[in-house]
């Protein structure tokens, strides 16, 4: 039987109005790959947290790391420990070779003042043959994909002989290759005897790789499992209280063009680019990551140039050379990485909300209307139910599907005649999807041009009525939706 490395007793954290752990218990053996899993606002976040000297919990609650009770929570000791969390954006310097960043933690561990780059050169080497993986070291770490940039977060990790690894959705921006090689080296880092903590949304993933499953829901511990014990419908379960699928909303063949895409070309990213998008409708784009899906949208919203080709809104020729351009004409974009682009996290949902629309709500001489902003603020978070209805509250304090409501809201807030949704539910829990999925269908009836772009097949087939087919920057193949499925999609795909 394996040993427990982490033994987490009893752990509550309470923020203002808001329980969220309640006295969770549960453990994670050495080389082991454990996966975390719940809804968002489940309390993953938090409890990574803890582990990582972030937060401190109530008393009463304590982690327990190789036999020794952590004291003083704080990064540093957790560090020391070698409790090493992978966030999304990696945390590494992006100006500083893939060298740099390995080897320089070690020495600004060790208190080293002096630098020996042969020394440091052999850490980096070592970490990456243990890895089994080769990279440029001295490649700017910028330079690199995200497959690339994630396997240096991991190489840091190690390099700072971390004894407990934890991914924090590790495979949001990867395709499917780039996912298989992460989880060759997930499953070398645990026959290393390292312990892995997996959290991630996409359940056949964790299906796929994970040892035991320990699942959250509001703020509560539902049990740890063995794989074998669980299946989908369990899993799911055990998350939400209530059995989830996608709904497959009722397919409609629209004929009233709002925008014609001709020839659409920009060197090194999309070619001949040609589609009709019509009121009422959600097109999705769909293909392997790579294939320019986000680039043709950022395009049209003014975000990227084009090289030739046109488009046609309402018939006339534009062409959008700045994003507000672009609002001004009717079009709204959500970007695919809500945290990085959406949002401004350390601001309230009221500001967030309304940043859209300052010009609306202010005055002549360009202050903003408190009694407007607050209005329309209560507005929108009633339309798109977002929770808890504080409008006061940090967006960094709210879940994935909730700050995603924030970011929908204020773009609808400019009124727009098509809506683009890159990824609409990247890093959402399978509850919030269907919401989300809802609003979009509910933008599409009220006559609302929708955009979607999703690697997740499930997805287009379930909320688009047409679909675009994007393999290597070109469309392979335009289809209606009623009657497909993904192998049809995946044909034209690979």
């Amino acid at each position: 039987m394996s040993q427990a490395l982490v033994e987490i007793r009893n752990i509550s954290k309470k923020f203002p109005g808001v329980a969220a752990l309640q006295d969770v218990s549960f453990t994670i053996n050495e080389g082991e790959i454990h996966a975390l899993i719940g809804e968002n606002g489940a309390g993953k976040s938090t409890m990574i947290k803890i582990l990582s000297g972030l937060y401190r919990p109530e008393a009463g609650g304590e982690i327990v790391f190789a036999g020794e009770p952590l004291r003083e929570y704080s990064a540093l000791e957790s560090l020391h420990r070698g409790i090493v969390v992978i966030y999304q954006d990696f945390s590494l310097f992006a100006n500083l070779s893939v060298l740099e960043n390995i080897a320089l933690g070690p020495y600004v561990k060790d208190g080293k003042r002096m630098v020996d780059w042969k020394a440091m050169r052999e850490i980096a080497e070592t970490t990456l043959e243990k890895l089994r993986i080769q990279l440029n070291l001295d490649a700017p770490v910028g330079s690199l994909s995200v497959a690339k940039q994630q396997l240096v977060a991991i190489a840091c990790a190690l390099a700072n002989k971390a004894r407990l690894l934890v991914l924090d959705e590790p495979t949001s921006a990867l395709s499917r290759g780039e996912v298989l090689k992460l989880f060759e080296v997930m499953r070398s880092l645990k026959n290393d005897g390292i312990s892995l903590l997996f959290i991630s949304h996409k359940i056949d993933e964790l299906f796929a790789v994970s040892d035991r499953f320990t699942v959250f829901r509001d703020g509560k511990c539902m049990g740890t499992f063995d794989e074998e014990e669980l299946d989908d419908d369990r899993l799911i379960s055990l998350m939400v209280g209530r059995k989830i699928e996608y709904k497959i909303f009722e397919k409609n063949k629209r004929d009233n063009v709002i925008m014609e895409v001709r020839n659409l070309s920009r060197a090194g990213q999309f070619r001949d680019i040609s589609f009709t998008l019509n009121r009422g409708e959600i097109l999705g784009i769909t293909g392997l990551v790579g294939a320019g899906r986000t680039e043709v949208a950022q395009a049209i919203f003014g975000l990227n140039s084009f090289d030739s080709g046109e488009i046609l809104l309402e018939g006339k020729p534009f062409r959008i050379q700045k994003p507000n351009e672009a609002v001004e004409k009717g079009i709204a974009y959500v970007p695919e990485n809500r945290l990085q682009e959406g949002l401004v996290l350390g601001k309230s949902i009221k500001d967030n909300l309304v940043i859209t629309v300052l010009k609306s709500i202010s005055n002549r001489v360009g202050l903003v209307d408190t009694a407007k902003k607050s209005k329309l603020t209560a507005e929108w978070m009633e339309k798109l139910n977002i929770k808890p209805a504080m409008p006061d509250l940090p967006a960094s304090k709210l879940s994935g599907g909730n700050q995603q409501r924030v970011v929908l809201s204020k773009w609808l807030a400019t009124d727009p005649k098509i809506l683009i949704v890159d990824e609409p539910t990247n890093g959402i829990d399978v509850g919030a999807k269907t919401e989300i999925h809802q609003i979009l269908r509910n933008l599409a009836e009220a006559g609302i041009a929708v955009i979607v772009i999703s690697s997740e097949l499930p997805e287009i087939l379930a909320i688009a009525d047409r679909v675009i087919i994007m393999r290597r920057g070109r469309i392979s193949a335009e289809k209606f939706c009623e009657g497909l499925n993904q192998e049809d999609i995946l044909s034209k795909a690979i």
